[in-house]
């Protein structure tokens, strides 16, 4: 298990542009893969992007049945992975007109939550680990979850989202609290 230091906004390659990321994967790249899952579930979280952990590529991993207390404390006691899935590449094809508002929070901004209003459902292609392409529909919490995390890969965080008062609130308690 190799945890990674999670970055914390406002550091500025949490805004930096994520690269594609080419197949066959490097071991360097698996290895990140699997660092990140273990980053997630350590934090505890339902979602975490590459940037996240300071690697400028496009690849998040999400388990957004880890969310769900009852799951979670069931897969800690079996000692496995939950629902794990990795998104290499991940585009949008499609965004619903209708939206949905949820809480959000982010592992790069720790303590700090807000409702983010976003496209309800989606349509989503994206590359597995062998290098095969995919393509599904998401709505609900997974889509919200997919959203948030592949801002990510484009420097966006769900503050972004909000007014600029609230914004700048977030990043100045956060910018004092990790001096």
């Amino acid at each position: 298990m190799a945890v990674r230091e999670i970055l914390i906004h406002p550091d500025e390659r949490l805004r930096k542009v994520a690269e594609p990321v080419s197949f066959p994967l490097t071991d360097d790249i698996r290895q990140l893969v699997q660092d990140m899952a273990d980053s997630m579930y350590d934090a505890p979280g339902v979602g975490l992007a590459a940037p996240q952990v300071g690697a400028s590529v496009r690849i998040a991993v999400t388990d957004t049945v880890w969310r769900d207390e009852e799951v979670r404390h069931k897969a800690d006691e079996e000692g496995g992975v939950r629902d794990l899935k990795v998104w290499i590449n991940p585009e949008f094809l499609w965004k619903s007109d209708e939206t949905a508002v949820w809480e959000e929070g982010c592992l790069s901004l720790p303590e700090f939550y807000a409702d983010v209003e976003r496209p309800a459902a989606v349509r989503l292609r994206w590359y597995d680990m062998e290098g095969a392409v995919h393509e599904a529909d998401f709505e609900g919490f997974q889509a919200v979850a997919l959203q948030h995390e592949f801002d990510h890969l484009d420097g966006k965080l769900f503050i972004d989202y909000l007014t600029p008062l609230k914004r700048n609130i977030i990043t100045k308690k956060l910018k004092k609290r990790f001096k």
